[in-house]
């Protein structure tokens, strides 16, 4: 077994392939991440950073390049396959919350086991764990709309975890909020993540966030700084 959870080998990705409005967006970016570690990508707006995480989570291919999650090459695998990795290995998390609006907070995290064939007892005593870690347990009953920006987003989180992945990748996940609350849904975040023992990609431009976790790493013109 692998001690890394994510290698990203020679990514290559660019868009207009023959056209004069060519575009690389990656041009061979190279990126390990060890089990338990937590991640920093800090780059400028159109730097790739989305695109890398798109591809480092499936869902997207390279160009060229490999992308392995647990030790395991996923780069050549076919739609169902990936689509089952997504399902089971890698949480998401983006800068706009995504909760299913006519959904309570509980049901928005037991949705997804339901999915993945998690008893519905299991799957709820699982979702108010996750919900009682981020204290947002009080809103268990609450849709989307009878919380606060950041109690959404701490839901978002606990769906990302919901059926207990190696590997969250988040983009920009406390972007939309206040510097305040902003600093207290990150400390909700990085206590899912230490305590989950899982790896973790995140991509911020708050550079006294990525200061809080283990390593930074900075993507410029498409490449590894």
């Amino acid at each position: 077994m692998s001690d890394l959870t994510l290698k990203l080998d020679g990514l290559r990705k660019g868009y207009n392939h023959g056209k004069p409005n060519e575009v690389q967006v990656l041009r061979g970016v190279s990126l390990q991440v060890a089990k338990g570690e937590v991640v920093a990508l800090v780059a400028p707006s159109g730097a790739g950073k989305s695109t890398l995480l798109h591809i480092a989570g499936l869902l997207d291919t390279p160009d060229e390049g490999t992308v392995a999650i647990g030790g395991e090459d996923m780069t050549a695998l076919g739609d169902r396959k990936r689509t089952s990795v997504r399902r089971n290995d890698v949480g998401f998390i983006y800068q706009f919350h995504h909760l299913l609006p006519e959904f309570s907070a509980l049901e928005n995290i037991v949705l997804p086991q339901l999915a993945n064939g998690i008893p519905q007892a299991e799957a709820e005593a699982h979702a108010m764990d996750l919900l009682t870690r981020v204290g947002v347990d009080g809103r268990a009953d609450h849709r989307p709309a009878a919380m606060s920006g950041g109690e959404q987003q701490r839901v978002a989180f606990c769906r990302s975890l919901a059926n207990k992945p190696r590997l969250l990748l988040a983009d920009e996940p406390t972007g939309n909020l206040d510097p305040g609350t902003s600093d207290r849904v990150f400390d909700a975040l990085m206590e899912l993540v230490r305590s989950s023992g899982l790896s973790a990609l995140i991509a911020t431009h708050n550079l006294e966030l990525a200061a809080r976790m283990d390593r930074t790493v900075k993507l410029e013109a498409g490449l590894i700084a």
